[in-house]
């Protein structure tokens, strides 16, 4: 009798319903197990275990590791308990049974099934069994997605981890409470950004401060989180990073899913347009005000350039623009120090339009003398500007993170001693010991600058609006910079006959003024 060199299949799934089968890989083994012991001709080479992996599709890990140790000779018999424990999709089952295993000279059996392609040809009505196994997983995988989508519209968070800056709730996992250590970074990307700030000014800022990685952050505290767009090995701040928070309406408290869709089950995601999203507003406490939002989403619409402020103090960028064509005003340095032209006349010359230049001083003026008169002109400075509310964390969520972070030190801190132990024990070399006690010191510096950023939460933020604060003490404003012009302006329009059109954001009032004399005309 011959003898076949057989591999034990195993497979469940948290995806398709195996869990209401009985199905669990301890049942299957067992049964292959006792298979095997009444057939003494199939010789067990190994287990080949997928835990956790959808029938819908073959690429699983155990299996493709199967599909090489066939190749190379190892294996001539797959064993599995039925059907639906090898696969799921009919079309891909029928070429491995009737092609690819055939021509390898595979032998197959599926126990419960009753197949064993040594007895003969297969039953006519195999097929008919896959499109079944097939058309259950669509039906669980059509059920799953409803329940999503129903969850997605109640607001529900569903996502395997939090966004940075929130964590799940311990008491409902589909709601989303602050982490006040990180939630104090997001706001510090946010005010910076808001500042004149550049992504890669920032970035660069976070990493120099020692601050971890929305991702690194996650793996320094234990969770098994795998961010799929980083480049491996990558640990710091990136441009990306911080473009991403944002935009991120999570900040606003509001909770966006359903970004991308699969159209079939197991077929490439595929990008929703963001008014395609499920946007719920309100499920969250939020970190960033909407006032402060919108005026962040703003400056990201206007694509200014961000300003160097050692050599390019100009806080009009992304606000200043020609009154005739439209385009944005751009910066030029001359004789008379710096002024701004109109950017089509920069670009394409007298044909597209004229100069519309202004100097920067001349404007700086115009705009402080006009922000004078508005604000002249209302009785009651407080109705005019409402300070944004004074934000602290919440002591006891403050001392909880504290904690949380402090039981992240102490778990490096035993890993620490563990692989000196196996250092001394002779059960790790010298090279590895080193790399790990280095890896393990990056992540309590991590850890550590992460809880100097939680003291400061402890304490109350600065007011949102710092030129409101100015204005209220003072009575008027003395100079400009890129918060302030945010905050209270919507855009300037230089028009060729050297009038100036400013739209204010905290009011309707509009001045249109002579850049000759500064008058309102």
């Amino acid at each position: 009798m011959p003898s076949w060199n057989t591999a034990g299949y195993l497979r469940i799934s948290r995806e398709d319903g195996d869990r209401a089968e009985s199905d669990s890989i301890v049942n299957q083994r067992k049964l292959l197990e006792r298979y095997i012991g009444e057939h003494p001709e199939l010789h067990l080479v190994s287990y080949y275990q997928d835990d956790g992996y959808t029938g819908t599709n073959f690429d699983r890990p155990a299996f493709r590791r199967m599909e090489a140790d066939i190749a190379q000779g190892r294996i001539d018999c797959v064993l599995v308990k039925d059907l639906s424990r090898f696969g799921r999709d009919y079309i891909e089952m029928g070429r491995y049974l009737e092609r690819v295993f055939p021509s390898q000279g595979v032998r197959f059996i599926a126990i419960n099934d009753h197949v064993d392609s040594q007895q003969g040809r297969y039953d006519m009505l195999l097929p008919m069994k896959n499109l079944f196994n097939t058309q259950y997983a669509r039906d669980i995988s059509d059920k799953v997605r409803a329940a999503i989508r129903t969850k997605q519209q109640r607001g529900e968070f569903i996502g395997a981890f939090a966004s940075y800056g929130y964590r799940k709730d311990p008491a409902d996992h589909n709601h989303l409470v602050v982490d006040p250590a990180a939630a104090q970074v997001v706001q510090r990307i946010f005010d910076l950004f808001e500042q004149g700030h550049g992504k890669i000014s920032i970035a660069k800022l976070l990493n120099a401060e020692g601050i971890p990685s929305p991702s690194e952050y996650k793996r320094i505290l234990g969770e098994r989180y795998h961010n799929g767009r980083r480049i491996d090995g990558t640990t710091y701040w990136t441009y990306a990073t911080i473009h991403r928070i944002l935009q991120n309406q999570m900040y606003a408290g509001r909770m966006a899913q359903g970004k991308s869709c699969r159209p079939t089950m197991h077929g490439k995601a595929r990008q929703l347009a963001p008014s395609d999203w499920t946007v719920i507003p309100g499920t969250h406490e939020a970190i960033i005000c909407q006032d402060q939002w919108e005026r962040v989403q703003s400056l990201l619409r206007a694509r200014a350039r961000t300003p160097c402020f050692q050599s390019d103090p100009s806080p009009f960028a992304g606000f200043l623009r020609c009154g005739d064509c439209g385009r944005a005003m751009v910066k030029a340095k001359g004789s008379g120090g710096i002024c701004y032209d109109c950017g089509s006349y920069k670009r394409y010359g007298s044909t597209a339009c004229s100069r519309h230049s202004i100097p920067h001083a001349v404007l700086e003026q115009i705009v402080l003398d006009d922000l004078e008169r508005v604000i002249g002109a209302v009785r009651d400075l407080p109705s005019l500007v409402e300070e944004a509310p004074v934000q602290s964390a919440p002591q006891a969520a403050v001392q909880g993170e504290r904690e949380r972070l402090e039981a992240g030190l102490e778990r490096l801190y035993r890993m620490k001693k563990s692989a000196y132990e196996d250092l001394q024990d002779g059960l790790l070399d010298r090279g590895d010991f080193i790399r790990y006690k280095k890896d393990y010191e990056r992540q309590e510096r991590a850890l550590t600058a992460q809880l100097e950023q939680l003291r400061r939460a402890g304490a109350p933020s600065p007011p949102r609006s710092p030129w409101a604060e100015r204005l209220l003490r003072q009575g008027k404003l003395t100079h400009l910079d890129r918060a302030t012009v945010a905050e209270v302006i919507r855009k300037i329009l230089v028009f060729e006959d050297r009038h100036i059109e400013i739209t204010y954001a905290f009011s309707n009032e509009q001045g249109l003024l002579d850049a000759e004399s500064g008058r309102t005309v």
